[in-house]
């Protein structure tokens, strides 16, 4: 089912793009909650309309998404762990960890943004991809030490 956006959706569109989603998706959430619309041509005209403030908004988004990939760039962030052998972690560094690592140091993150592939196990300094919005993915430093 086609919908169009009314607000910027992470990982599925920013606000006035029309995109094909689930019928229940739309259904069920979009559109109740009023973060989409159908795309029928009626509304397509009215997001025509639109198109000015929506471009003003998409800019505006984007340019705080900007000033905190800058601020964001410049954080390193400490996670303590309890090691074994030959500096092995016994369990491992999560996103949820390094989550709480970065609200510590005043950064506002969801745990979606970090994109850690794969769970850290050992100890040592990481590059760590947060993204902020669609094409903007600065990354932080990631210190794990023992604990």
């Amino acid at each position: 089912m086609k919908v169009i956006f009314k607000e910027t959706i992470e990982p599925l569109g920013i606000i006035g793009s029309e995109v094909d989603v689930k019928n229940g998706f739309a259904r069920n959430f979009l559109i109740p909650r009023g973060k989409a619309v159908f795309a029928t041509p009626q509304n397509r005209n009215v997001l025509a309309q639109e198109k000015v403030k929506l471009d003003l908004q998409i800019a505006k988004e984007r340019a705080t998404a900007e000033e905190m990939a800058k601020k964001i760039e410049s954080v390193v962030c400490k996670v303590t762990a309890k090691v074994a052998e030959e500096n092995r972690l016994y369990g491992s560094v999560t996103t949820r960890e390094i989550m709480d690592a970065l609200i510590a140091q005043d950064v506002d993150v969801l745990k979606r943004m970090i994109l850690l592939k794969d769970p850290i196990k050992e100890l040592g300094t990481y590059k760590i991809p947060i993204r902020i919005y669609k094409d903007i993915e600065p990354e932080i430093t990631l210190e794990v030490t023992a604990g």
